[in-house]
């Protein structure tokens, strides 16, 4: 399970060094994709692949699950972590997540996300009062 909140950096050729607790979960190899509210996610092999056999139940006939289907996956790259713990982020996925230097990468249970570091902090201010303040049930049989 992944958590905590990190705050690396990118260097110049996109690379992000992982944060220490998380390597030896990737070590084996990883896959990033576009995730939502504009961050990536970040999965081992064996969540990616547990995710896609998932993707592969939805019904074709259903227009949202495919179009679901083709932004996730098509933006997907897989990468092993070098000998230094750092993995390579494309370009095009730089662009969608807008990252630039300063990036947070936070625990999500079964996946990390990146995101540019501004916008991370933004997302978590304007949530964090609706978090304390929450009467409903988001997550049933949870809060």
């Amino acid at each position: 399970m992944f958590l905590g909140s990190y705050e690396p950096k990118l260097d110049e050729k996109g690379r992000l060094i992982l944060p220490a607790k998380f390597r030896s979960k990737l070590e084996d190899g990883l896959v990033i994709t576009r995730g939502q509210e504009h961050c990536l996610y970040v999965f081992t092999m064996d969540e990616f692949e547990k995710m896609h056999e998932r993707l592969r139940q939805a019904p074709l006939t259903s227009k949202e699950a495919r179009a679901f289907t083709r932004v996730f996956l098509s933006g997907a790259v897989d990468d092993t972590p070098d000998k230094q713990g750092r993995i390579t982020i494309p370009g095009n996925l730089r662009d969608y997540a807008g990252l630039d230097r300063d990036l947070a990468v936070i625990g999500a249970g079964s996946r990390l996300e990146i995101w540019d570091r501004a916008s991370w902090n933004t997302f978590l201010d304007e949530q964090e009062s609706a978090f304390a303040d929450r009467e409903d049930e988001v997550i049933p049989g949870v809060f």
